[in-house]
């Protein structure tokens, strides 16, 4: 098996078991993410009506993973990053099937909704730089593209898998076993994790992590040494800050406006929301697929900031009468853009900046992704009621596509090899 997987460049890192242990825990709690998020939309949808009620949502969601962020990066440096993987597991598995207990039984409403999403947003605050950390722990240098991409193509997997299995289901039974089935992938997620809790040498790892002495600097003090890192780099401070206003100006058409664009202006219903949901995700696969391939990434800068520019132009153009054929290329050009983007810029983390301090370079770099994005959605829902979705998606592609053009004018940006 091994030699195969070495043939098949882009799958080399699942040589290493406990990799392919992660992974496949991952794999399979991405896929009730996504199989949630498309329920967890036409839930609302079904019950409100309303894109300012879908947007709330997602701040809910996303607010309070970039508010803990920081917590997350200096426990991750601090404490075992196995073990905050399980828990975080663990409390997403429960939050899911207490969603799912209450909308079987026909009393979930949607501030129930706004604080199992609360939830969700704290805990993913530390699981992100968790599972960001502990990659390059576990694969060597030469597998670590490998490892990214498979990262990246099992949560593009369950963005394929999930919107159309989600909406069968929706169509056959409504989202209540949508919420239950999310629950238990996370538990499936946590079970594959005890193996390595469990093997010496990866215990070893993190054995300094898990009982910090009392000579250790503070919470503070660990913060302060990680904004110092990042103000130094010209790269690093310039990309975090253009990431959290591209995000932003992507998130909030993609997420909030596309349901509306479907249902309003398309005609369409949660299977074409399902289909074009996937479509963007088939981007990503091919996008990560190329980029797995790889030993090293060259061409850093350009690989990131061009792609962002091609990805912010493909958001525009779902403002544009092109039909369902233009949008559905639209789809998948924005996605494969936005790995190759994506996948740089984690490499580059990963390999440029000190093993001890990843986790709190992670969770700036997840603050700064997400610092923009609950305003981008209150915009986009306020927008999207307003003017119409297809104006949320004119403005949003064109503000990125100037955000990408300005990073790339930057000489950090354009050396960064």
């Amino acid at each position: 098996m091994s030699n195969r997987l070495t043939e098949i460049s882009m799958l080399r890192a699942l040589r290493t078991p406990s990799f392919a242990l992660l992974w496949g825990g991952q794999s399979c709690s991405r896929l009730g993410d996504y199989l949630y998020e498309i329920g967890l939309a036409w839930w609302v949808l079904e019950k409100t009506g309303e894109a300012g009620a879908m947007a709330t949502v997602l701040i809910f969601a996303f607010g309070p993973t970039a508010l803990f962020s920081l917590f997350g990066g200096v426990a991750v440096d601090r404490y075992s990053r196995l073990w905050i993987m399980l828990i975080a597991d663990l409390v997403r598995g429960a939050t899911a099937l207490v969603m799912g207990v209450l909308a079987i039984s026909g009393l979930l409403e949607i501030w129930h909704v706004y604080i199992l999403s609360l939830v969700f947003g704290i805990v993913e605050a530390f699981f992100h730089p968790a599972y960001t950390a502990t990659v390059p722990e576990l694969v060597s240098m030469d597998d670590l593209p490998s490892a990214n991409s498979l990262t990246s193509l099992s949560i593009q997997g369950g963005r394929i898998l999930g919107p159309p299995l989600g909406a069968l289901m929706i169509a056959l039974g409504g989202t209540a076993s949508i919420f239950l089935w999310n629950g238990l992938t996370f538990f499936v997620a946590a079970l594959l994790l005890l193996p390595l809790l469990q093997n010496q040498s990866i215990q070893s790892i993190h054995a300094l992590r898990s009982s910090p002495q009392d000579n250790t600097p503070g919470l503070l003090d660990d913060f302060r040494e990680g904004m110092r890192i990042v103000l130094g780099l010209p790269w690093l401070w310039l990309s975090i800050l253009v990431f959290a206003l591209s995000n932003a100006t992507l998130g909030g058409p993609y997420s909030v406006s596309l349901p509306f664009l479907v249902d309003e202006v398309l005609g369409g219903k949660v299977q074409l929301l399902g289909l074009l949901y996937a479509l963007f995700a088939g981007g990503y696969v091919l996008g990560g697929i190329a980029m797995g391939q790889m030993k090293r990434i060259p061409h850093r800068g350009r690989l990131m900031y061009g792609g962002l520019a091609i990805a912010g132009l493909m958001i525009l153009l779902f403002g544009l009468p092109i039909g369902l054929v233009g949008l559905a290329l639209a789809a998948l050009v924005n996605g494969a853009m936005l790995e190759v983007g994506g996948l740089a810029w984690t490499h580059s983390l990963q390999e440029l900046v000190p093993r001890d301090k990843l986790g709190r370079i992670a969770s700036i770099d997840n603050l700064g992704s997400l610092a923009f994005v609950p305003i981008g959605y209150g915009i986009a829902g306020w927008a999207t009621e307003l003017f119409g979705p297809q104006q949320v998606f004119l403005v949003g592609g064109g503000l990125t596509v100037l955000f990408a053009l300005m990073a790339w004018s930057h000489p950090a940006v354009r050396q960064l090899n």
